[in-house]
């Protein structure tokens, strides 16, 4: 038996060995019925000449050649006509009977009825019978609901595998290199002084506050989402952050301790993270803490303080307050040098990561509400640094209502650009993604009734570009910003509206309709205005012209099935992601990037 050493699986992989196999399909035998015919063979036949080439015609039929022996076993008897021909045959009734109806036909036993069988497989062993060297790993993370079914992650995890070999097969096999999907089952092993962290809110607490009605429903939602409520708690956050980041590090280990090779030979590892395991595993990558930027806000506070007039009495009062504050503080570093080994340092990964691929990601509501804002250059690093992580891909399928684009934080007209569209698998030579123009989406924006500093108007000028619509996204996630700017109401407010406009089809208006309706309704023009971004250079064709943009691009979009139900691929496509051959190809493009060009490169030095 074998089992996996990297994940816990009850289930025990049998490993047989096979002496006997059935022609054509060249399975083994039972084991039980192999040995009998191996032991009757060696008997009668030990010491004879085999044929000596190996690809002989192994379909070859016995006719009118008698048995020179016979075994019989419990349904079946072995019929051996020389010593590398050898033919199983039934022994029940309705076999017996068809092969004697055959037989009187003119036709022999063998070719009627009989499966040859061969001893030795099709394929001779060598010494270079092994896999290829794994020279890229990647540590697949889940998101909510792994308490609900533990064993979800590495069932998903060997979809996702199987569907990257098939891919390797087609389109990679001229590598000697290997890529291995590791599973991270991070949610069982979470503690908290020893408890686990199930047991941090008892069941029964829980149970408690869950009302009857849709008891099914609810016992799921405890089961699944609650995993979002611990980390969003101050109390338990840091216990999944650490939970998850530990259990990477082991695997690492554990890995490189059965591969000694891997690092000295330059192995890279990428993650893929579903869901919220994007968001902690980003956190876990920069060492984001939420007291930190409560420590910033407080020191912004300070500084508008500083800005303002006060009278005598304040700043006396806030003199006061800095020197507490100060002397507060020495205290503390005194205290923490006392305990060193109680002070939580920020978590740390044991290895770089190459690729940080996000599946129905959250990540980006996350960081707007945390206060990122898009910014004036083209680079990743504005959200996560190319020392931390070489690559960050943001994958979602179109109708998924977890996911969300990355590319507005960074730059905000790219709110109005459409994702990368990942290829099918089938494709024929398709475009390298790096060679892909940028894109607008529909020509058209549709007017929403928020009133904003920097609105424009509805009709786009002769000189300029029109205001672009964003399909289906929902909002431009700096708008998310914006609202968390003006509270929790107006965050509810567009969080709503967003997931309102998902399943929604928007209605693209053209300029003709629009300055209809203009003149019709001024009154009520005056009082919506629409929100809308700065002029972009734009050409016929519906390419971006060259102006600030992205260093690699990040969203990367699923194309939708023709006849996909949007509403009903709203509820699967989050889930959908894990046996994509889509998914695999891409994923093993951007792995393979490296060597893929090493091998072109040698291939065109020998030409």
């Amino acid at each position: 038996e074998s089992y996996p050493v990297y994940w816990n699986q009850t289930e025990k992989i049998p490993v047989m060995r096979g002496q006997w196999f059935i022609d054509g399909t060249w399975q083994p035998l039972e084991e039980e019925e192999s040995n009998l015919i191996e032991q009757e063979h060696l008997n009668r036949f030990k010491g004879q000449q085999l044929q000596e080439s190996f690809d002989m015609e192994v379909s070859k039929p016995v006719d009118g050649k008698e048995a020179i022996h016979s075994l019989k076993l419990s349904r079946n008897h072995v019929d051996w006509h020389s010593v590398d021909e050898v033919y199983l045959y039934s022994d029940a009734t309705t076999s017996k009977i068809a092969r004697t109806v055959t037989q009187k036909l003119g036709f022999s036993k063998a070719s009627s009825s009989g499966t040859r069988l061969h001893r030795g497989y099709v394929e001779e062993a060598t010494l270079e019978d092994k896999p290829p060297q794994t020279s890229h790993i990647v540590f697949v993370v889940h998101g909510i609901g792994q308490k609900m079914d533990q064993g979800r992650i590495i069932k998903n995890t060997a979809m996702m595998r199987d569907t990257a070999r098939k891919i390797e097969e087609k389109y990679f096999s001229n590598l000697a290199t290997h890529v291995e999907f590791l599973p991270v089952e991070w949610r069982s092993k979470l503690t908290l002084d020893g408890a686990a962290i199930c047991k941090i809110v008892p069941r029964n607490t829980v149970d408690s506050i869950t009302p009857d009605k849709v008891r099914g429903l609810r016992d799921m939602l405890n089961s699944s989402a609650m995993d979002i409520m611990y980390y969003t708690s101050p109390l338990y956050r840091d216990e999944l952050v650490k939970g998850l980041q530990q259990e990477l590090n082991r695997l690492y280990t554990l890995f490189c301790s059965r591969n000694p090779e891997f690092e000295e030979k330059g192995g890279k590892v990428s993650i893929v993270s579903h869901s919220l395991g994007c968001v902690i595993t980003y956190d876990i990558m920069t060492g984001w803490n939420p007291v930190r930027l409560y420590e910033q806000l407080l020191q912004k506070e300070e500084e508008e303080l500083e800005d303002r007039w006060m009278s005598y009495e304040e700043q006396r009062l806030l003199e006061e307050l800095y020197i507490t504050k100060q002397r507060l503080r020495e205290i503390e570093e005194r205290l923490h040098g006392l305990k060193a080994s109680t002070i939580s340092k920020p978590p740390v990964l044991k290895f770089k990561v190459e690729n940080f691929f996000c599946m129905g990601s959250p990540l980006a509501v996350f960081l707007a509400l945390r206060g990122i804002r898009p910014g004036n250059s083209g680079s990743q690093d504005h959200i996560l640094p190319r020392t931390i992580c070489n690559r960050l891909l943001n994958i979602f399928h179109p109708t998924d209502p977890v996911a969300y684009r990355l590319e507005p934080l960074i730059l905000k007209h790219y709110s109005n650009i459409s994702p990368v569209q990942i290829h099918w698998y089938n494709t024929a030579n398709p475009l390298p993604y790096e060679h892909m123009k940028p894109s607008f989406l529909n020509p058209t924006k549709e007017p929403t009734s928020v009133t904003d500093s920097e609105s424009v108007s509805t009709v786009p000028s002769p000189t300029t570009s029109p205001v672009m619509v964003r399909r289906h996204y929902g909002e431009s996630i700096t708008n998310i910003g914006k609202a968390s700017i003006l509270g929790a109401a107006s965050i509810g407010k567009g969080l709503g509206g967003m997931l309102f406009s998902r399943f929604g089809r928007s209605s693209t208006t053209t300029p003709q309709t629009l300055e209809t309706g203009k003149d019709g309704t001024e009154g009520d023009d005056k009082k919506a205005t629409t929100v809308g971004t700065p002029p972009l250079p734009h050409s016929s064709s519906g390419f971006l012209e060259p102006t600030v943009e992205l260093e690699h691009r990040i969203d990367f979009e699923l194309r939708e099935g023709l006849v996909e139900s949007r509403y009903w691929s709203a509820v699967t496509s989050h889930t959908a992601y894990w046996s994509s051959l889509d998914i695999a190809l891409f994923l093993l493009t951007f792995m393979y990037k490296h060597d893929q060009e090493d091998t072109d490169k040698s291939n065109l030095d020998t030409i």
